[in-house]
């Protein structure tokens, strides 16, 4: 049978489709990634209309074992995708069709490319969900790693990119291990809506067949059958969830680059990237751009752009489905691959970091960052903050026209500004000191950042 003979519809038509028409409407081109879950729900469809009994024990099997020769006929690549039969289903069916007879027309049977389409894209993203888990737990993991070696390395922290506080370098790493667990729980949130079956609501009415969407469900794992077939057909939004989801990764993934691109400068020099991460320049020998950064750092737009673009597509559309939402499909799969690739390349990279522990404490001990721990000395002997804010404010400035910080002023000069200060004070001004004396859960005292640690092998194990 030719491709244009097997079209499904073909018997409404009098003319033949438009060889453009045909090539522009065709979704086979970037839909055929989908073959694996396309054979995966078929097989378990005609399991169900065996159970029901629809299909005879013998046609099941016939249908079965011919969808499985298909599969193993696409990957090792003895497949010819037709742009004729438009999409990833028309052209396996067809090929069924070829390889066993007329059975396997039957398969189609109680369904509609509609709800299976749509089943197709949940198991597709249920399966990149549990992927994309994998590489943020091993990246997790990574920057656990790079923690724990970095406990006591003591670094500037910033707010306005201005210095504040001395911290730990464990400390902030795990401050982006905390956005990625985060991530992880929107992930694991947005599969439960996701793993929510749509085969068997059809066109959009349902079928007439007795049908056991039940069975259906179970054989492919979902928790839940939609509930309103048309609704089970024409929803996107888990689709747009996920992508709302990924868009906050490579948020997240673009800051993270944002600093390494920073602190690989000359200007700061607080880390160097394993040269296996970077390329040089063309002109200027002595150049070595810290590109993986950056190329995640662009690709988050990427993804920000794929979310509207489904937010757009969705927003003016009337029940139930319309050929729109083909367009669905190439903006996932886009940030599927996206989202796989950022988080692999950083999984494999951060374990490469050379931290430069002498250059961050050289940075940490400029720009005051010890102001807020005299603060708080003043406080602890009676000074209320206001007033203990206004004194300390009035030392760094002198400190700064006598190019000195804190710890390098002497105690007279010191007590100039308020006689609560004794000889004691340089105990809080040191660097190790301040970082120290945040012993709590979620401070930046070494203690706790081990502690913190300790908690997230547990956690990520």
């Amino acid at each position: 049978m030719s491709d244009d003979q097997y079209k499904p519809w073909a018997g409404r038509f009098s003319e033949p489709t438009d060889a453009f028409v045909e090539a522009f409407t065709a979704s086979v081109g970037f839909d055929q990634r989908m073959y694996r879950h396309d054979i995966t729900g078929s097989i378990a469809h005609a399991r169900m209309l065996a159970h029901v009994g629809v299909l005879t024990e013998e046609e099941c099997r016939r249908i079965v074992e011919g969808l499985q020769d298909i599969l193993i006929d696409i990957e090792r690549g003895d497949f010819a995708w037709s742009v004729s039969l438009e999409d990833v289903h028309m052209n396996i069916e067809a090929r069924l069709t070829d390889h066993i007879g007329e059975v396997g027309k039957k398969l189609h049977t109680g369904r509609s490319r509609n709800d299976q389409v749509a089943t197709d894209m949940r198991l597709y993203l249920r399966e990149e969900i549990d992927t994309l888990l994998g590489e943020l737990r091993r990246l997790a993991l990574a920057l656990v790693d790079l923690a724990e070696a970095h406990a006591d390395t003591i670094m500037p922290g910033f707010t306005h990119l201005q210095t504040a506080q001395p911290i730990t370098f464990g400390h902030h790493m795990l401050a982006w291990v905390a956005m990625l667990r985060r991530d992880m729980a929107r992930l694991r949130d947005c599969r439960a809506r996701v793993n929510v079956m749509p085969l068997g609501a059809a066109a959009l009415a349902g079928t007439s067949y007795p049908i056991d969407r039940e069975f259906t469900a179970r054989e492919l794992g979902f928790d839940a059958v939609a509930e309103n077939s048309l609704d089970a057909v024409s929803d996107r939004d888990f689709i747009i969830e996920f992508l709302g989801a990924g868009a906050m990764i490579m948020m997240h993934l673009s800051r993270f680059s944002e600093e390494l691109v920073m602190w690989s400068s000359a200007q700061f020099g607080f880390i160097e990237l394993g040269d296996s991460f970077c390329t040089g320049s063309s002109i200027m020998p002595q150049k070595k751009n810290p590109d993986v950064p950056e190329l995640v750092r662009g690709k988050s737009a990427r993804v920000y752009g794929h979310l509207m673009a489904l937010l757009t597509l969705m927003k003016s559309q009337p029940l139930a489905y319309n050929k729109d939402n083909q367009e669905d499909k190439e903006p996932l799969f886009d940030s599927i691959d996206t989202l796989r690739g950022a988080l692999r390349v950083y999984a494999d990279m951060v374990p490469h970091i050379h931290v430069k522990a002498e250059a961050m404490r050289e940075a940490a001990l400029k720009g005051y960052a010890t102001a807020t721990d005299l603060a708080d000395y003043l406080v602890g002997r009676g000074v209320p903050f206001r007033d203990a804010h206004e004194v300390v404010g009035k030392a760094v400035r002198y400190g700064i026209e006598q190019g000195r910080d804190l710890a390098e002023l002497k105690l007279s000069e010191l007590q100039q500004f308020s006689d609560a200060i004794g000889e004691d004070v340089f105990d809080v001004l040191t660097l190790e000191g301040s970082v120290a004396a945040r012993d709590h859960v979620g401070g930046t005292a070494p203690r706790q950042v081990r502690a913190a640690i300790a908690r997230l092998r547990e956690e990520l194990a």
